[in-house]
C-alpha cells in the first residue's frame, strides 16, 4: 500500500447569506464546495433566521452540507476563503453583512486547535441556526469534544434565536 494514499473525510459545512438573492448565493456555494473542495452527499433545508450578534442586519438564510474532501484542514480552509472571497465576501467588521459565510463545523471526527481553525466549530453548541440544519441530516453525529449528539446539543443550548425552514414546499433535504 502507498503511504501517498489519499483517504477521504466527511466534512459538515454551515453555509449562510444575508446579502442580494440568497438562494442563488447558497446554490453558487454548494457549486463552488463541488468543484473545489468535494463531492456533497447530504443537503439540509433551507432555513431562515435573525442576524445572531448584530440583529439589525437581514435576515440570514443557512444551510448545511455534508461533502467528502481529499483536503487537509487547513487545505479546506484555504479553499473556503477563496470560495468566499470568490463570491464577493470581505472581512472588515465581526458581525457584518456577507454574500457568504461557510464555517467548517466538523472535519470527520477530528479536534483541530490551530491559531486559524478551531474544529469542531467552537461556537456550534450556542448556535440553533447551525444546529437546527445539522440535526435535519445528522440527528446522531457525535460532537467528538462533548461527546453528544446532534439532538442533544439542540436540546441543550441556551440559544432561543428564531430558526424557521424557509420555503418548505420548495427546499427539503436532499440525499445525493
Amino acid at each position: 500500500m502507498s503511504k501517498s494514499m489519499s483517504v477521504t473525510v466527511d466534512v459538515y459545512l454551515l453555509l449562510g447569506t444575508n446579502m442580494g438573492n440568497r438562494i442563488a448565493l447558497l446554490e453558487q456555494a454548494r457549486n463552488e464546495i463541488t468543484r473545489e473542495i468535494g463531492i456533497t452527499r447530504k443537503i439540509s433545508s433551507v432555513y431562515e433566521t435573525r442576524a445572531w450578534g448584530d440583529e439589525s442586519q437581514p435576515n440570514y438564510l443557512n444551510q448545511v452540507v455534508l461533502s467528502t474532501t481529499l483536503l487537509h484542514p487547513l487545505q479546506l480552509l484555504k479553499k473556503i476563503n477563496t470560495i468566499e472571497k470568490k463570491m464577493g465576501r470581505t472581512r472588515v467588521n465581526k458581525w457584518e453583512s456577507r454574500p457568504i459565510d461557510i464555517d467548517i463545523l466538523y472535519y470527520a471526527d477530528r479536534i483541530i486547535d490551530e491559531p486559524t481553525l478551531q474544529v469542531p466549530h467552537p461556537h456550534l453548541p450556542n448556535r440553533r441556526f447551525a444546529l437546527i440544519p445539522l440535526q435535519e441530516i445528522a440527528p446522531q453525529l457525535i460532537h467528538p469534544t462533548s461527546k453528544k449528539t446532534t439532538v442533544e446539543l439542540l436540546s441543550e443550548t441556551a440559544d432561543q434565536l428564531s430558526v424557521q425552514l424557509y420555503k418548505p414546499h420548495t427546499y427539503e433535504q436532499h440525499q445525493l
